[in-house]
């Protein structure tokens, strides 16, 4: 049975207060350009940044480098925002956003964001930082879900690439038929966020946000759906079970014992890296789909940039978003500094990343047309949740659970039931319904 639950969003209305506090960008004192601090893992920025600094005069930008995940730039920036010393800038990730615009890390940037900028990004990944129709941050890409394969394996044993889920099904089976040892794909027993993607294929939105209230509903019929239809896979050992990135599942790659990967576009520069003996053999093919006749893909993965309430030079820091999220010369220092499949949520920039890939590790196929053709299916409407990394981590607990037994539903069961408590922890009411 689905369950919703209404959120009084009390926190997110404080947070947008307080953003409003945020004055315009201060005048240096004294000669030289205004300094803006910005911080950042992204790989390549040292290069966007130096290309930036040796064409601005009047602004310059100070990057510090920082680790990614949870355990890095996230924690780093709560500590510096509690302490009053945060950058100007700062990257995060999606799934991240809504806890650090509660927590006022990030400042409204609604007002900022005038209609040509606005037009300059495709509307899905402006979904994906506004809340209530507000915007806390800048996004620079956006990233189908995509269905890697292995196309000596899929060639070798007669196997026809999958275009909806019930062919992806039968392929499952003949593969093991042919090959014993080998399984079509990996159900991730550690990332909740790729299950997210392929339960927002089907229409779900595990949290919305509407008039300062936030639902959440992860039973819904079609997360239902794609949990039963991977518990199936599961259950008739039709796929491997493994935390992604993993080196059971690195293993796995290597030695083909694994024929094909779900991720969103940037990965295929990951695979790339990480299984540099597969070039030729693998190739990109777009997500099985559940109704051909109305395409539709999920994301996984992706990058924003906000600004916080401690800069003292917002409007300085909007000018180097806006030029580093759509400038070509943005994108391709990005690009000189190695391999990346990162899809831009520029349109504009698109030809840009295409022509800085080396598209023989893919047997010299555009994958990038691919991309394209995939991007414009992602569904608008899409929210992560106020406390999504603990959300994330009550879901993979149950998902390390499914290979003894335990059910992918009852993992996600588990992550709404303990979802509860950590919005009441912000200082939300929870409505029931």
């Amino acid at each position: 049975m689905s369950h919703r639950f209404r959120v009084l969003g009390c926190a997110l209305a404080a947070a947008t207060a307080l953003a409003a506090c945020a004055g315009p960008g201060q005048e240096s004192s004294g000669a030289g350009p205004t300094v803006i601090t910005y911080w950042s893992s992204l790989r390549g920025t040292q290069a966007v940044v130096d290309a930036f600094n040796a064409t601005h005069t009047d602004i310059k930008v100070d990057l510090d480098m920082t680790p990614s995940g949870a355990a890095g730039t996230n924690a780093k920036l709560t500590n510096a925002t509690r302490a009053g010393n945060a950058p100007d800038i700062a990257t995060a990730d999606y799934v991240s956003l809504p806890s650090f615009a509660i927590d006022g890390a990030f400042i409204d940037l609604t007002d900022r964001i005038d209609d040509d900028f606005r037009s300059r990004l495709v509307p899905q990944a402006w979904d994906q930082v506004t809340f209530d129709g507000h915007v806390y941050a800048v996004p620079i890409d956006i990233e189908p879900q995509v269905l890697f394969y292995r196309r000596d394996l899929f060639e070798q044993h007669g196997i026809a690439v999958p275009r909806t889920w019930a062919e992806f099904e039968q392929a499952a089976r003949d593969l093991k038929a042919a090959a014993p040892d080998t399984r079509l794909s990996t159900f991730f027993s550690s990332s909740a966020p790729h299950l997210a993607g392929l339960s927002m294929q089907v229409g779900s939105r595990w949290f919305s946000t509407d008039g300062g209230q936030w639902s959440l509903d992860f039973t819904d019929p079609g997360t239902m759906r794609v949990a039963e239809y991977w518990q199936r896979l599961v259950d008739e050992d039709l796929v491997a079970v493994a935390p992604i990135n993993s080196q059971q599942w690195q293993a796995g790659i290597n030695s083909g014992t694994i024929a094909t990967y779900i991720n969103g576009a940037w990965a295929a520069a990951a695979l790339m890296r990480s299984n540099p003996d597969g070039a030729g053999k693998w190739a990109v093919a777009p997500l099985p789909q559940w109704d051909p006749a109305r395409p539709t893909v999920g994301v996984t993965g992706g990058s924003l940039f906000g600004i916080t309430p401690d800069s003292r030079h917002p409007d300085e820091a909007m000018e180097f978003l806006r030029w580093m999220v759509t400038d070509p010369a943005a994108f391709e220092a990005r690009l000189s500094s190695g391999t990346s499949s990162m899809y831009p949520a520029a349109p504009d920039l698109i030809s840009v990343a295409d022509e800085g890939f080396d598209r023989s590790y893919f047997g010299g196929q555009d994958i990038y047309e691919l991309f394209r053709r995939e991007a414009a299916t992602v569904p608008e409407g899409w929210v992560w949740g106020p406390r999504m990394t603990a959300t994330n981590k009550s879901i993979e607990e149950g998902l390390a659970r499914v290979r003894y037994g335990d059910t992918i539903a009852e993992a996600l069961e588990k992550g709404q039931e303990e979802s509860l408590p950590d919005m009441r922890a912000l200082g939300l009411a929870v409505d029931e319904r």
